[in-house]
């Protein structure tokens, strides 16, 4: 089977182009050959690579053209970011590849209503960030694309990305690299909100997975949208205390408010605790695992401490004491 992967030289491919090549899969990547993969395979010698700037082409209408003249037979979207980016290459794919797959993103959802939260659901508000709104909009259009009897499709929207060379999504919902000092060293924590708010993280090579078997079972992934995270949760207080283990610290907590958080860091690192916990997400993968046989290895704590000890070992993240 061929199969084009579009960036993958980023984290998720990083994980999935060996995955592919060991399955047997005749692998192309196309990217913009800027960067190198994040893990150092040997599957890699056998991957044809295509180096294209695929937002310079979108607008020369030429990307779809592209990928078409490879002639896949699965087309793996891992940097569609946009509802007309996503459109143009589902009308140029149609008729021509036999399954096309997207990655979405859990912030297609908005603020939890009802947890954990299911697919076609009332489980969540509808988005409200332009990011959210434009995966949430791809993978209603794709859905829709399947079911009129055009190409067939599938989205799959991970949770908080973590792995090797990656920046976990940290306790306070950002990526502050002193908060993990601060844990390290066990020093006080300002915590923003009552420390119950959740995140829902993914190793990377879990994401994978789910692509490897969502591509082996094409007929049951047919317009179908998964959610894939790791198989639970972590809360604000939860992912302190763990983290702090790590370290051989006892967790020091202490609550400050929001508009007190935002005096203790910067606008950056605020808005985006703000963007994280104010979703409270955690989420099902019942459909993943009935559907695709989805079955994560890595519960989140151990993913994201997987991040956290590359980074220390790479010199990336300054602590107080070994993890």
């Amino acid at each position: 089977m061929k199969t084009v992967v579009i960036g993958g030289s980023g984290h998720i491919g990083s994980f999935l182009v060996p995955r592919l090549v060991r399955a047997g899969h005749e692998v192309v990547n196309i990217s913009r050959g800027t960067s190198t993969p994040y893990t150092d395979s040997p599957e890699w010698q056998q991957v044809r690579q295509v180096t294209a700037d695929r937002g310079q082409e979108d607008r020369e209408g030429a990307f779809g053209d592209r990928v078409a003249e490879l002639d896949a037979d699965v087309v793996v979207d891992l940097v569609c970011f946009t509802l007309d980016s996503a459109t143009a290459l589902v009308n140029r794919l149609r008729g021509e590849v036999g399954h096309l797959l997207h990655c979405g993103s859990i912030w297609r959802y908005g603020a939890s209503m009802k947890l954990p939260m299911a697919e076609g659901s009332d489980s969540a508000d509808e988005p409200t960030d332009e990011y959210g709104i434009q995966k949430r909009d791809i993978a209603r259009m794709l859905k829709d694309e399947t079911a009129s009897g055009g190409l067939v499709t599938t989205s799959l929207h991970p949770g908080h990305i973590v792995g090797p060379g990656w920046h976990p999504v940290g306790p306070l919902g950002n990526f502050d690299p002193t908060v993990w000092k601060k844990i390290s060293a066990g020093q006080t924590v300002h915590m923003p909100g009552s420390g119950t708010e959740m995140m829902h993280h993914v190793h990377a090579d879990d994401l994978a997975q789910a692509f490897e078997k969502a591509i082996g079972r094409r007929d049951a992934a047919a317009g179908e949208d998964f959610n894939i995270v790791a198989p639970t949760a972590l809360s604000v207080r939860g992912y302190a205390r763990i983290a702090a283990s790590w370290f051989g610290q006892e967790p020091h907590f202490e609550t400050v408010g929001w508009d007190g958080f935002r005096r203790t860091t910067t606008p950056e690192h605020a808005d985006t605790s703000w963007a994280h916990l104010s979703r409270n997400h955690c989420l099902t993968i019942q459909k993943a695992k009935s559907l695709l046989g989805y079955t994560p290895r890595y519960e989140p704590e151990q993913a994201v401490h997987e991040s956290v000890r590359w980074l220390i070992e790479h010199g990336q993240l300054e602590v107080g004491s070994p993890a």
